[in-house]
């Protein structure tokens, strides 16, 4: 099966199931979307720990990075406080002590750690704070939207916003790519056409939220004297550039790492971070503008 027909599978299945699960799962504030940004930020802290791995180790001394196991572990440390807080009522503070916990497991369990191995110590420390703010940090503003009111929609028109720019981005850049690629080091195969497309789409599709669902994205006081479509060109193009942005900074790791896909579990796409890659970044970028834009 080609990359091509892998990817829209991924696309035409991946979607449905995302839309079912924002839609008609809201419980507990979107519980059932706060277990997979949970899942996404485990097994996307494994990856990223797998990139520290491959960055100039010599794979006989493996043992010198941090371990699989405890990545996935402290990557999955701030989405799970910010779930116990939105959707348990657990105190506010909940991500702070998480990240504060990890932060001295990370430290105090290096001291009994043996005298051969302590120059792995602080290449370890640096990967797990490393694997705790990325992606999980960033993932947990999805479900920090998760109390707003109208929360499934505000989540849906996020995601569509994000998936419609790197959906766009890539077919245009298959179509109409060939002759103005490479203006990007850490991404030589990313197009203008491809750019243009994206910041279409996502601009297209936030001013769709605002016209479509005004009780959802109903202005604020500071944004009244903007007009609704202004609102949303702002929401759709900002976002979508903080996704672009996501996608090329993921892109810039992985060639300093000598890899091309972060892993191989979504067929046609790669890794989990060649997936969210773009959401991560752009989630807490979202979150604010609609918090600035709309209530």
């Amino acid at each position: 099966m080609s990359k091509l027909v892998q990817r829209l599978l991924v696309f035409f299945i991946g979607l449905p199931l995302t839309v079912c699960l924002v839609l008609f799962l809201p419980q507990k504030s979107h519980l059932a979307v706060n277990i997979a940004v949970i899942l996404f930020s485990a097994l996307g802290a494994i990856e990223f720990a797998d990139m520290h791995r491959k960055k100039g180790w010599d794979t006989r001394l493996s043992w010198m990075s941090l371990s699989r196991w405890e990545a996935g572990i402290l990557g999955s440390l701030v989405p799970i406080a910010m779930t116990l807080t939105v959707s348990f009522g657990f105190s506010g503070q909940s991500v702070s002590i998480a990240f504060t916990l990890g932060a001295i497991w990370l430290l105090v369990s290096r001291i009994f750690t043996s005298m051969d191995k302590f120059e792995a110590a602080i290449n370890q420390v640096s990967s797990g704070i490393a694997v705790m703010l990325y992606p999980g940090l960033f993932l947990a503003w999805i479900t920090r939207m998760g109390p707003l009111p109208h929360s499934g929609m505000v989540i849906l028109m996020f995601l569509l916003i994000i998936i419609g720019n790197d959906s766009v981005a890539w077919a245009a850049g298959m179509l109409f790519g060939k002759g103005n690629r490479g203006i990007i080091p850490a991404s030589p195969n990313k197009s203008v056409s491809g750019f243009i497309g994206g910041f279409l789409a996502s601009t297209l599709i936030g001013i769709g939220a605002v016209l479509l669902v005004p009780e959802v994205f109903s202005p604020t006081r500071f944004s009244a004297p903007l007009s609704a479509p202004f609102r949303g060109i702002i929401l759709g193009f900002l976002s979508g550039l903080a996704g672009t942005l996501g996608d090329l900074g993921e892109s810039a790791m992985k060639r300093s790492s000598n890899i091309k896909d972060s892993g191989t579990i979504i067929p046609g796409r790669g890794g989990i971070l060649d997936t969210i890659d773009s959401i991560a970044l752009a989630a807490p970028v979202y979150y604010g503008l609609y918090r600035l834009l709309f209530k």
